[in-house]
């Protein structure tokens, strides 16, 4: 007779199945054929499964492509952002959530097989450590689901002992029609140089003191398809061009975002590929998306897409397969190739998707570089960013 944990981990892995789009198991198929070992990135624990739904929810809204999936080994739900037979791949975007995302736990849970008797780890993907104890969100009551906010929203009073610093809210809008953009903040300590933190905008948030003699902060405004807006003030009395002040919100500072020009080239940080493969991770759409919307915004606008590797050697390349599935390794093809010929499937991957969505395919052009133009030498500990996109506006 299996046991309780037996039924549950059995039921557990055909989910998690069904979730990667796979087979599910066969009548009479054992757990233990679930491909071992297996590595999860996780980013929240929970032990009620409502918490779950809305956590899971939450991230989708942030382009996450979280799923959740009951874990009978630590009797908690968790919520999940990618599966990989790849212990590194899985790692590296556990550390990228940790330093790029809200989800600063992000961590690595192994499963080693389907049997119930094999020991499982939970790992932290800064130390590699096995972790004793996960973060749990502990059982909250069911709270009403949002309701879509037009005029700008407002927030609970900060609980004092939790959060630190002033409130702010970063207004960004588009500047021809006074269109609200979604787009992310960098607060930067002058004094130091420092990177202090990432906020999300149109909404209010806190900002911690930079605690240096000037009180001077950097403002910096991101949205792909737009150019970089910098504001400069000083925290202990922040003042300037439209800047205010209110008890709701507390210092509302305006950006105005204008879109690329002619010649500007960006790059899309935001958009990654799978191992050896001219295909995007899903946490890459929303970022296509905007460059989307950009190209159907403006009709007459013309690009480049630059495909750039790290390094020159040839090896194998992955590739969509008949499904036309841009963000999935569920329907692909192998071959082999130079690094030049993966940064050309990779770019040409891009514009496939943009034609895709109604973009006509002669508003833009692909140029391979392979690893000519890389940003730190391929060895270095930041080789990594040398893997990139970058788009440049050709007309406007």
């Amino acid at each position: 007779m299996k046991t309780r944990t037996g039924i549950l981990l059995s039921l557990s892995l055909l989910i998690l199945f069904n979730l990667e789009g796979k087979k599910p198991f066969t009548k009479g198929a054992s757990p233990s054929l679930y491909p071992a070992p297996s590595y999860m990135v996780v980013i929240g624990a929970f032990s009620v499964q409502d918490n779950a739904k809305r956590f899971t929810r939450r991230a989708n809204e942030l382009q996450h492509a979280a799923k959740f999936v009951f874990n009978p080994d630590r009797n908690l739900y968790y919520v999940f952002t990618l599966i990989s037979d790849d212990k590194n791949t899985a790692m590296e975007e556990a550390k990228r959530l940790r330093e790029q995302s809200a989800y600063t736990d992000a961590w690595v849970y192994q499963r080693l097989s389907g049997d119930v008797k094999t020991e499982r780890e939970d790992i932290n993907p800064v130390t590699e450590q096995m972790m004793e104890d996960v973060p749990v969100e502990q059982a909250a009551p069911p709270q009403p689901e949002p309701t879509p906010v037009v005029q700008t929203p407002t927030v609970q009073e900060k609980p004092s002992e939790v959060i630190e610093g002033k409130k702010f809210f970063f207004n960004t809008y588009r500047g021809r029609d006074n269109k609200i953009v979604a787009a992310n903040v960098e607060a930067i300590d002058i004094d130091r140089s420092r990177k202090m933190g990432t906020y999300k905008t149109n909404e209010a948030i806190y900002l911690p003191s930079p605690k240096n003699n000037s009180g001077k902060v950097s403002l910096v405004a991101k949205a792909f398809g737009y150019r970089n807006v910098q504001v400069d003030l000083d925290y202990n009395n922040p003042s300037g061009d439209n800047i205010s002040m209110d008890e709701t919100n507390g210092v509302t500072v305006p950006f105005e975002l204008i879109r690329l020009r002619k010649g500007d080239i960006v790059v899309m940080y935001n958009v990654f590929f799978y191992k050896d493969a001219a295909v995007m991770m899903p946490e890459s759409r929303f970022e296509v998306d905007a460059l989307q919307s950009m190209m159907m915004e403006n009709p007459k606008c013309k690009i480049r897409i630059h495909g750039h590797t790290n390094g020159n050697g040839s090896g194998k390349i992955i590739s969509m397969g008949v499904s036309k599935n841009f963000f999935s390794l569920d329907d692909t093809k192998e071959g082999i190739g130079s690094a030049k010929a993966l940064s050309d499937a990779r770019a040409s991957v891009i514009r496939d998707y943009l034609i895709n969505g109604g973009v006509e395919p002669e508003r833009m052009e692909v140029k391979a570089w392979g690893g000519k133009k890389a940003l730190y030498d391929k060895d270095s500990p930041k080789a990594k960013e040398n893997v990139r996109v970058e788009v440049e506006i050709l007309e406007e």
